[in-house]
């Protein structure tokens, strides 16, 4: 038995209803049956799939006073302001008396003149002493005689107006913000015969809707007539909820780090400037410590770092270099300047406190996290956004390991051609860059820094083994696996995408 040859029961109650009045709206059905609104907007989307039915749409469309309409109707139209006053002031005065008198504006004064002698109710003249309005009629005017229409009527349908309203309406058209209009539209349905002979077949049959445990215990099931359903039917789509792309890549990379056993830390968004930069020997100079490239809390110091005891050996390195074997700076170092409190710039400072705190002589540890920099925002720049960062400590690593462990970390990825360049960062030496050639774009990508912290950063820590150290970017990743050009597309919260889109694992 086919899908097409037996009724659902909110269509059959829709066909029990149009066999009595066929050709009724959807509103009507719903008032005549017990269903929904929902249920029959349903039921006639599937009696039209199974052609049953025919649907005719009417449109109407509908005029409603807007804000002057309403003005007109309480203070009367610019043009019946104008005959009042002249019936006031004997019939006749001085045009430019009569626009200072009622303080209209010259455009709003021109055109309700204008509207005045075209209705016959004036006539303007020029004399000796000027020009004049002078008044001929009181008459009511046709556009009052409209808009008090539409006014007592709350909407008119255009199909109710006269020829002669009509033209009317056309006049006040051509008048900003007096009438306003509102297309309706209107659904008729008609059954066809074979829609009531389905009915028929409908009532007849004592359908069961569903199997119960009782039907299933007794045996009736066997006995009874099942309304078949059907299961390629379309049904509404349903978006449920799930990780933001940006969350489930965050994730993939978190994944990869922790089967290489790793351990994940965190650290606080705010931080003085001195664990941000000075602690990881960047000079109080520095470029990046300008408030063009980092956010600064202005006003706020953190005035524990003072009392840190670890501060004269920061200084003495900055410097002279300390006991590190390093000339340092060769500048005054400040406390001042290391007190200020910033948004942190990049995640090297969770990892160096780690160190600092914990003192391993053997630890693999990473972070994934949020960090702000002054940037102009752009299509390939943000001024907040992800990086991933580690760091590898041991007696005997070397940065060979750490070459390794990134190679195995981006083929993870999906990268097939990495290398690494050198390059420099003012807290590690030797310093590295890590790069993929990326297929889909045609040429090399920079992907990381790496390199091994020098003395000056972790001797202070008293860290004796080598700490080998990397960071990079994660936004620059997912653009890559999204297939995406403009990084701020990420967070514009595009639901159709997000709903769309197909989680990039090792897709790069």
């Amino acid at each position: 038995m086919g899908m097409n040859s037996v009724l659902h029961p909110i269509e059959a109650e829709i066909i029990g209803t149009l066999k009595k009045k066929n050709n009724l709206t959807i509103n009507e059905i719903t008032s005549e049956t017990k269903l929904s609104l929902d249920q029959v907007r349903r039921g006639i989307e599937w009696l039209k799939k199974k052609e049953l039915i025919e649907l005719e749409e009417k449109k109407y469309i509908f005029v409603e006073l807007d804000t002057l309409g309403i003005k007109s109707i309480n203070e009367g139209l610019p043009e019946r302001r104008i005959l009042n006053l002249l019936a006031e002031k004997g019939g006749k005065e001085e045009i430019g008396k009569v626009k200072k008198e009622l303080g209209m504006e010259e455009k709003e004064f021109s055109a309700a003149i204008g509207f005045a002698i075209k209705s016959g109710c004036i006539e303007v003249t020029k004399e000796k002493e000027g020009v004049f309005v002078k008044l001929l009629s009181l008459k009511l005017l046709d556009s009052e005689a409209l808009l008090k229409k539409i006014y007592t009527k709350k909407q008119i349908e255009i199909g109710e107006l006269t020829f002669h309203e009509k033209r009317v309406l056309d006049e006040l058209k051509k008048r900003p913000n007096y009438i306003k209009f509102r297309e309706v539209s209107e659904i008729t349905i008609k059954a066809k015969e074979n829609a009531f002979t389905l009915f028929e077949e409908y009532s007849r049959t004592p359908y069961v809707e569903k199997l119960t445990p009782e039907l299933i215990i007794s045996g009736k099931w066997k006995e009874v007539k099942f309304r078949p359903y059907d299961v390629e039917g379309e049904v509404p789509t349903v978006y449920p909820g799930r990780k933001h792309p940006v969350q489930d890549f965050i994730d993939q990379v978190r994944e990869i780090f922790l089967s290489f056993g790793f351990e994940e830390i965190e650290g606080p968004v705010v931080l003085p400037s001195f664990w941000n930069f000075d602690a990881l020997f960047i000079p109080q100079d520095h470029p990046a410590r300008e408030m063009q490239d980092t956010f600064y809390l202005k006003g706020i110091f953190d005035e524990r770092i003072e009392k840190n005891p670890i501060i004269g050996v920061i200084k003495s390195i900055h410097e002279k270099g300390g006991d590190t074997g390093s000339r340092g700076w060769n500048y005054k170092w400040s406390v001042e300047e290391a007190k200020k409190t910033v948004l942190r710039t990049h995640t090297t400072p969770i990892t160096l406190q780690y160190l600092y705190k914990n003192k391993p002589s053997s630890a693999k540890v990473f972070s994934i996290d949020k960090v702000f920099r002054n940037e102009n925002l752009d299509s390939k720049h943000l001024f907040e956004f992800h990086q991933y960062e580690g760091i590898v400590t041991g007696k005997n690593v070397t940065l060979r390991h750490l070459i390794g462990i990134l190679s195995s970390f981006y083929k993870e990825l999906g990268f097939k051609k990495i290398k690494f360049w050198p390059t420099y960062f003012p807290y590690t030496e030797p310093s590295l860059e890590a790069v993929a050639y990326v297929e889909k774009i045609g040429k090399w990508l920079e992907l990381c820094g790496m390199g091994v912290f020098r003395p000056e950063v972790v001797l202070p820590a008293g860290i004796k083994n080598p700490v080998l150290a990397w960071g990079g970017g994660l936004e620059r990743l997912i653009l890559l696996a999204y297939e995406i050009d403009d990084i701020r597309f990420l967070y514009e919260n595009h639901l159709s995408w997000l709903r769309g889109v197909n989680y990039a694992r090792t897709k790069l």
